[in-house]
């Protein structure tokens, strides 16, 4: 059961290491690290978001994304989708801070 969790949490640090940070949206499909579906049911988020103006708060993990005007200072770039099932991530976005984070 332990090696289980060692395993997540290597592939958590490793395969997923940005779920909050500097964000820059993208128009362009194609230049996207992620393709991102904003849901408005809070059970079918992979993601709880919210969003900060305070670009020290977006740190991996915690669920706080600082969006950037700056595509170079971007820790993701992400292209919005309207189609659920071509998604890379399911995100939620509240204003509640105490909610955001992985699901």
């Amino acid at each position: 059961m332990m090696i289980k969790y060692l395993w997540l949490a290597l592939f958590l640090n490793f395969c997923t290491p940005t779920l909050a940070q500097k964000v820059f949206k993208t128009s362009n499909r194609s230049e996207a690290d992620k393709k991102i579906f904003v849901t408005t049911n809070r059970s079918e988020a992979d993601i709880m978001v919210f969003e900060t103006n305070n670009r020290s708060e977006a740190k991996p993990f915690s669920g706080f994304w600082f969006w950037t005007k700056n595509r170079s200072e971007a820790d993701w770039k992400v292209f919005f989708t309207k189609n659920r099932s071509e998604a890379d991530l399911k995100i939620f976005i509240t204003k509640n801070r105490s909610e955001a984070g992985m699901k």
